[in-house]
């Protein structure tokens, strides 16, 4: 990792986000006290890992990215087993496994054995011993990897309710995990930070293009690039379709507004003016993550 620094709040679910290999992992094994930094802190709720991994480790939850699940015992024996690598006792013990059972839905399968339960009900009670001694901070390592859509589904939606109350740091290369839960994003590439901040907020600063989607009403011409071409700035035409009745739609990415240049939508404006064309829409649109992703991680590798 090369000066990767960034800050998570509680009440809040960040997302890591990158192609493998990017580091995310790396992370989470430092943050967790696994590895320590070789340079540079982490700071964990305000312990620092390289001086009190052990109190780290109190403060953090953990589901690795493989569930450390013991297949021939049941949930109940497994999580009792975690209650006690916990060093849980007394009458906050049957508590605290009590509340981690309700919060990730085992009551059904609490007496099952662990080689009996679905890959769904595997993740969940990896986020039970996960959260069983209450800790602020939840560090989860890609943990929808190989559920079916309905699985993926339930645990989004369980870290969502743990992230209204809880620090949640979530790996994932999944872009649609990033955009259903996480508040905001963390993008790596190759062991640097290429972005933080909401998707949004990345958005607006990501330098290099602005995206119009305009729908315009031709008495008589054909809007095609050719025709679009004249649209002054215009950097490419990402799609264009015909409606019927003369009206169509088209996308294309136009260069930021640089001092003393035209506004992107002004330029469309006079474009349509110049041409005779009714304008009947105009929309600045956001780039997805998807395209941010595949835009700054190619950047990254000097594409």
């Amino acid at each position: 990792m090369r000066g990767v620094s960034f800050a998570a709040e509680t009440g809040s679910v960040l997302g890591l986000l990158g192609p493998n290999g990017a580091g995310k992992t790396t992370i989470m094994k430092v943050l967790t006290g696994y590895h320590f930094p070789s340079s540079g802190t982490a700071i964990v709720d305000g312990v620092d890992v390289s001086e009190d991994p052990i109190a780290v480790k109190r403060r953090v939850g953990y589901l690795p990215e493989s569930v450390p699940l013991y297949q021939d015992l049941t949930v109940a024996e497994y999580l009792d087993f975690a209650a006690d690598a916990r060093a849980l006792e007394g009458p906050g013990r049957k508590a605290a496994i009590d509340r981690a059972v309700s919060a990730c839905g085992l009551s059904g399968v609490y007496r099952k054995r662990v080689e009996e339960l679905s890959k769904g009900y595997k993740q969940r009670l990896g986020l039970a011993q996960a959260i069983l001694h209450d800790p602020p901070i939840l560090i989860l390592d890609e943990p929808t990897t190989g559920l079916d859509p309905n699985q993926i589904i339930e645990i989004r939606e369980l870290i969502r309710s743990l992230g209204q109350s809880k620090t949640v740091i979530l790996s994932t290369h999944i872009l649609q995990e990033v955009e259903a839960i996480c508040s905001s994003v963390i993008i790596l590439n190759e062991g640097r930070v290429a972005a933080q901040g909401s998707p949004a907020e990345i958005g607006e600063t990501l330098k290099g293009e602005e995206r119009i989607r305009l729908r315009v009403k031709s008495a008589q011409a054909e809007v095609d690039r050719q025709l679009l071409s004249g649209i002054a700035g215009l950097r490419s035409v990402a799609s264009i379709e015909s409606e019927g009745s003369g009206v169509w739609t088209a996308e294309i990415s136009m260069p930021p507004a640089a001092a003393g240049s035209l506004e992107a939508g002004e330029a469309v404006f006079d474009w349509a003016v110049s041409r005779g064309l009714k304008l009947l829409e105009l929309e600045r649109r956001r780039l997805s993550l998807e395209e941010i992703f595949v835009k700054l991680t190619q950047e990254g590798e000097g594409r």
